[in-house]
């Protein structure tokens, strides 16, 4: 590249600070101010301190939460969880080892309430009694007798459940969950990555049940500067 790569994010802040940095209640990092801001986040939250992203991220997160299983430290789950922060996942569940790869993840678990279950069934229980009633856990494998993604209608309050790389959901899994979906091929080989499905699903229950407007309660971000 003879240019280079583009400069992430914003320099030092300019003029004068914003009023009350520092002190109890400002969303505004001094470091970030005096520095810059180069992480990879949307322009509303430059110069913020990461509680402050995160308090303001749990104001306006979905009804949907996502699980994957971590047997084999399975490289997707990192792009798992970045995406279930790109849609704003109401929680992020990791079933079966505790220790994940988190490279996929870019350092969106930050901003992501990520929980821990020893087993799928644990997770089952853990949504049974979630606050203001269950969560349906429905898994996503082409298993015989799985509804079709693209002609159901996903619940708003759900949890997806996604299995490794290669086996797909475990049987363990299969048990816990009050169903399974399927997502439409048509190619040759007999499944997706795992990060790509997990990505298509819960875009799927955006396009159903998100704000898409930008001006509501949760808006979408649309446009502006990268970065």
């Amino acid at each position: 590249m003879p240019h280079g790569q583009p400069e992430v994010g914003l320099g030092p802040w300019e003029g004068a600070w914003p009023e009350g940095v520092g002190e109890p209640g400002s969303e505004y990092d001094a470091e970030l101010l005096a520095e810059g801001d180069r992480r990879n986040v949307v322009d509303r939250y430059r110069y913020w301190t990461l509680e402050a992203i995160r308090a303001d991220l749990d104001t306006r997160r979905h009804d949907f939460h996502v699980a994957i299983e971590n047997w084999q430290h399975d490289f997707n789950i990192g792009t798992i969880v970045r995406s279930a922060n790109a849609f704003l996942a109401a929680e992020v569940h990791i079933v079966g080892n505790r220790r994940w790869n988190r490279r996929g993840a870019m350092v969106t678990d930050r901003y992501q309430h990520v929980r821990h279950h020893e087993t799928a069934a644990d997770l089952a229980a853990y949504l049974a009694s979630y606050d203001g009633g269950t969560v349906p856990l429905l898994g996503i494998d082409n298993l015989p007798g799985s509804a079709h993604l693209e002609t159901m209608t996903l619940p708003r309050r759900v949890c997806l459940l996604f299995g490794q790389e290669g086996p797909g959901l475990s049987e363990a899994a299969r048990q816990a969950c009050a169903g399974t979906f399927s997502i439409a091929q048509f190619g040759s080989t007999r499944s997706i990555n795992a990060s790509a499905a997990a990505a298509i699903a819960m875009h799927a229950w955006v396009r159903t049940h998100a704000d898409l407007s930008g001006d509501g309660a949760r808006p979408a971000w649309r446009g502006g500067t990268h970065g």
